[in-house]
């Protein structure tokens, strides 16, 4: 086998062990690096260069960005506007879903925007008494066409403005996507809202997400708060937690009295009960509940000692509850100097994203293992494991042999007919493996055919971006798809029938609107 059919093996492997879904898709990215070098088609420092590409740091700090708005509570205080906004109405709270979550992906990538906001919009069907089924695929469906407004909204977006740096003009502007990305969301959110009624599911979650939004009243009232002159409300900096006393506790058999601290003096108990009554002082046991405030940082640090068990993590009640908590502002300035660094490229993409992450934490708005907790690993390793592929594609003539064929097929419709036969690739190969893989294997060829045509390279580049970012059919496209399916409970065949609708504006503007905005030449 000479190197190209190498490349081509490994290529179908990689297809084929991501649909088997057996072996984590870390294992396969690096297995498949380790192949090209093992077989000669990359060298060594090849092989393992995707793990010293600077994409990969910026990607993992945007990671930390998503984190610090999340943690700070702004992204509850988003879902909370998306709230009042919708009101009772249906059709105008998936509208506002969908140009919600595609406003947040713009800034802080698919995967982060749709885990942010799911639980939001979990809560608010459940309490408008709407299934879940009917809002999230629209969420995941504007959160993909989001993607495309900005640099940072996407992997995809990096590795796009990345190869057209590499292979000979600029790169794409950080807001420069939206002129795609603008045409995609209208398109997509006027699908949805004409047809989503129809063709989405009734489906029944398995579990549905609690709603801890109302937290501290139901704390207040349940243990009687108020009238022991405590206030019912979550603070930025402080709140309440419920903790239970599991058998085999360590603390079983200490004393614990209403009104006694902790030793550190950073949370005090405010409330005992015992087999449902309030109690005043009590020897520990198994089933006994204790009522604890303090500041957010020593809750969850007590939530997490051995020998107690939380009822809600701390965590999760200020996330949702505590709207626009403490570094909030500092969060979103941060968030906003990225971006003012990024649109003006007075540095490269990961250094504004070091600067960022680095400044986050600097001012405390997460701590160092928040950071490494953030960073999605599985994405970083997948990305930097399958970046050698489109080395392997050039080096290995690969790219040029696919790119031969896909001009032998649409050559005659010129470069609107690249357009088509690039679009049905990438769309096709992205319904099966992660749109991120999906990229790698479709730029290098893109790049080709583009040369062999005498095509500008920058329309083509696009178009495949769009294209990517369409994994819309199945659950398995992309992890957001598949986070959803859970959350909603929907089965694999529910994805296609909107999907295929919203499809076809993702083809129109990969096709037809692409060309308009970056011109074939």
């Amino acid at each position: 086998m000479d190197h190209a059919q190498i490349t081509f093996a490994v290529i179908a492997g990689i297809v084929a062990l991501f649909i088997w879904g057996r072996l984590p898709v870390e294992v396969v990215a690096i297995g498949a690096a380790l192949v090209l070098w093992i077989t000669g088609v990359l060298t060594l420092p090849q092989s393992l260069a995707g793990f010293g590409d600077p994409v990969i740091i910026f990607i993992a700090t945007l990671f930390v960005v998503s984190e610090s708005l999340d943690s700070t509570g702004v992204t509850a205080w988003a879902g909370q506007q998306l709230v009042a906004l919708a009101g009772t109405s249906r059709a105008r709270l998936i509208v506002l879903t969908m140009l919600a979550c595609a406003a947040l992906t713009a800034f802080v990538t698919v995967n982060a925007a749709v885990a942010a906001l799911l639980p939001v919009i979990v809560v608010t069907a459940t309490r408008l008494k709407i299934p879940p089924s009917k809002l999230l695929i629209p969420l995941c469906f504007g959160a993909h066409a989001g993607s495309q407004l900005a640099l940072t909204g996407s992997n995809v977006n990096l590795l796009i403005s990345e190869a057209a740096e590499q292979y000979g003009t600029r790169p794409i502007g950080f807001f420069e996507f939206a002129l795609a990305g603008i045409p995609l969301l209208i398109g997509t959110v006027a699908v949805v809202a004409l047809l989503g009624e129809r063709l989405l599911p009734v489906r029944t979650p398995k579990t549905i997400s609690a709603d801890l939004s109302a937290h501290a009243r139901t704390l207040a009232a349940q243990y009687n708060l108020a009238s022991e002159g405590r206030p019912a409300g979550f603070r930025p900096d402080s709140g309440l937690a419920e903790i239970v006393i599991p058998p085999r506790s360590k603390y079983i058999g200490e004393r614990v009295t209403v009104g006694m601290t902790s030793e550190a003096g950073d949370f005090v108990v405010v409330a005992i009960h015992r087999g449902g009554e309030a109690v005043d002082a009590v020897d520990l046991t198994s089933g006994d509940i204790l009522v604890l405030e303090g500041r957010w940082a020593a809750l969850e640090a007590a939530a997490d000692r051995p020998g107690f068990i939380a009822v809600d993590h701390p965590e999760q009640v200020r996330r949702q509850a505590v709207a626009f908590g403490a570094k909030a502002w500092e969060s979103l300035a941060v968030l906003f100097g990225m971006v003012i660094l990024l649109v003006t490229a007075v540095v490269p993409p990961a250094v504004a994203g070091l600067l960022a992450a680095g400044a986050l934490i600097v001012l405390r708005v997460v701590s160092m293992d928040q950071a490494y907790r953030a960073i999605t690993w599985t994405t970083v390793v997948l990305v930097a494991a399958m970046l050698p592929l489109s080395t392997a594609m050039f080096e290995s003539g690969a790219a040029d042999q696919v790119a031969d064929a896909l001009i032998n097929v649409v050559g005659g419709m010129g470069p609107t007919g690249l357009l088509v036969g690039l679009f049905v690739v990438t769309a096709v190969f992205g319904q099966l493996i992660s749109n991120t893989a999906t990229a790698l294997i479709v730029i290098p060829i893109g790049v080709a055919a583009a040369a062999e045509t005498g095509t500008d390279l920058r329309p083509v580049l696009m178009s495949i971006c769009v294209a990517a970012s369409a994994a819309l059919l199945t659950p398995v496209a992309t992890p957001v798809n598949l986070i959803a399916m859970g959350a909603a409970g929907y089965r694999f065949g529910d994805y296609w029938r909107l999907g295929l609708a919203v499809m076809l504006v993702f083809f129109v503007v990969a096709v037809f609107v692409v060309p308009i905005v970056w011109p074939f030449g």
